[in-house]
Order: C-alpha cells, then structure tokens, then sequence
C-alpha cells in the first residue's frame, strides 16, 4: 500500500506540476511556482500539495489563492488522467522550506566569512 501511495504521489506531482505551468492561465500564479512534495492520505482521498514560491508575500498569497480557484480544473484533470477510483481532494500549503535553507545557508557563509577576518 505505501508502495501504491508513493507512486500516484509521483504522477500527482507530474500532472499538477504540468498543468499548472502549460494549462492554468490564472494571472495571479507565479511563474517561479515549485511543487516541494506531495502528502496523500492512506485512503486516498486527501492529497496535500506542497508549494513553493519564489518571491514576496503578495505573490505566495497570490499563488496560493490562484490554485485554490483552479482546485476543481486541477482535479478534475486528475481524474481524466489518473484512473482511479476516486480522485483525491486536493489541498494546496505554501512551503517555504526552500527559502528557510537558503536564510540558513547564508548564515552559515556570514558566519564563516566573519571567521576568516577574525584569523
């Protein structure tokens, strides 16, 4: 079973990550939009869609409510695609593990260069 839920996480991923950048024509969406990961539930009736978003708060805000307008597109796309019994109710979370790694990252290289002046 986790098996059969790490596959359809992967061709969700596919098919959301495609409609999204060649069928969604929803102005308010970012073009610099990643899905970060896919969370569906052991009964297949939720999946949760991780998103990230390069750019300021209005623009994350602006994505996140543009793909919430499309949710019913998005997963009725996803049933004509995916055969599956039922398709699962999408759930769309900003993730912004992406841009915590890279505020960690840059003080890690602060930190170091500090280190090397002090030498």
């Amino acid at each position: 079973m986790q098996y059969r839920i790490g596959r359809l996480s992967e061709e969700i991923k596919k098919e959301v990550s495609q409609m999204i950048f060649e069928e969604i024509k929803d102005p308010r969406i970012s073009s610099m939009t990643s899905i970060t990961d896919i969370e569906v539930s052991k009964d297949l009736r939720y999946a949760k869609i991780y998103i990230s978003v390069y750019g300021n708060d209005d623009e994350k805000k602006n994505t996140i409510e543009g793909l919430k307008s499309a949710t019913g597109f998005i997963r009725h796309e996803l049933g004509k695609r995916i055969k599956l019994r039922y398709t699962p109710e999408l759930i769309f979370e900003l993730d912004n593990s992406i841009e915590y790694g890279a505020h960690i990252s840059k003080i890690l290289r602060d930190l170091d260069s500090q280190e090397s002046e002090d030498k």
